[in-house]
């Protein structure tokens, strides 16, 4: 284990952070819900019915009777969470019956709790696709004011530094305004979790004008529309990713770019260069990949891959805990 994910458990075990686990049938989710117990890295809660719960933690051998359950079909908050849900969606033309519905599913019910403040954020998808956790997500805990689009983003640890790629997992093309807000999102997630400044450049075939194209304009647009949102925080666009990560470089091709070949914050200007990035990064560089971490909520609500190990959840909810 990383140095850096050491530390990442161990700042969340000083936040003490609640969070809810809908995929909570899983084994492997109920191991690494003790480990958290155990570890003090969070106060977990359990989402879903009661004895399906209870009956695989018995199968497994695992002790859980110190983790709170909560029951949708048994909670006292039930019907406050149905009446706040259709309000919600009241533009969508849903029933009180539908939300009954809807709220029967552990990913909708957990959202609930985070939206009520209940919990601090949610981590599912060792069961459920990307996409139900995404629609759960967006459905209770919404995006966060100001910010066009969710995203995604993945931090990429090195022996000697840390990197954010953005976005490598969802919005397939984005336009030049949810470029600029993705990037914006990632940004203040890196300052959070690593403590460090972030500086943002946004990738391109292009540097500072070397190649002209639509799609060139469009990062360019991007990187002009995040400085005006976001002016203190150092930015630069279009560059290439040399220009943007070794300074030797950016002297040559960007001398006047404020990044200055030191960035730590990747924009993407679409997904296949996202996930393509990243999976080199990781296979060919050997960096650790942790994500992708969903962002854009007004709460966290982290999708795991269904391929995760126990180990991937305790780190993912350390890196829940801290953005809550």
């Amino acid at each position: 284990m990383s140095s850096f994910i050491n530390r990442l458990r161990e700042q969340a075990s000083l936040l003490k952070k609640r969070i809810a686990f809908p995929d909570a049938t899983d084994p492997r989710a109920l191991r690494a819900v003790m480990i958290l117990q155990d570890l003090g890295i969070c106060s977990p809660v359990l989402v879903g019915t009661r004895t399906d719960i209870e009956n695989i933690a018995l199968e497994q051998g695992l002790s859980i009777e110190q983790i709170p359950i909560e029951d949708p079909s048994t909670s006292s908050s039930f019907e406050d969470y149905v009446i706040k849900f259709a309000e919600r969606r009241v533009s969508k033309g849903i029933t009180l019956e539908q939300a009954r519905t809807q709220l029967q599913n552990p990913l909708y019910y957990a959202g609930m709790m985070a939206e009520s403040n209940i919990v601090d954020g949610c981590v599912a998808g060792s069961l459920s696709t990307t996409g139900d956790v995404l629609r759960a997500a967006i459905q209770t805990v919404g995006i966060e004011k100001g910010i066009s689009v969710v995203s995604s983003f993945f931090l990429m640890v090195f022996a000697e530094k840390i990197l954010c790629y953005t976005d490598c997992g969802v919005v397939p093309e984005p336009n030049e305004d949810q470029l600029a807000d993705i990037a914006l999102s990632a940004a203040k997630n890196f300052q959070k979790i690593t403590g460090e400044e972030p500086r943002v450049a946004f990738l391109s075939f292009s540097t500072a004008g070397s190649a002209e194209h639509p799609a060139v304009l469009k990062v360019r647009k991007a990187a002009q529309i995040f400085h005006s949102k976001a002016p203190l925080i150092i930015s630069d666009g279009e560059l290439q990713a040399d220009a943007a990560l070794v300074p030797e470089i950016a002297i040559r091709k960007a001398p006047n770019s404020v990044v200055g070949g030191s960035a730590n914050v990747l924009v993407f200007p679409d997904l296949n260069a996202g996930n393509i990035s990243y999976k080199l990064t990781e296979r060919l560089a050997g960096a650790q990949a942790l994500g992708p971490i969903i962002q854009g909520l007004n709460r966290p609500y982290c999708d795991l891959s269904r391929g995760c190990s126990v180990d991937d959840i305790v780190t993912i909810v350390a890196l829940c805990s801290i953005m809550a």
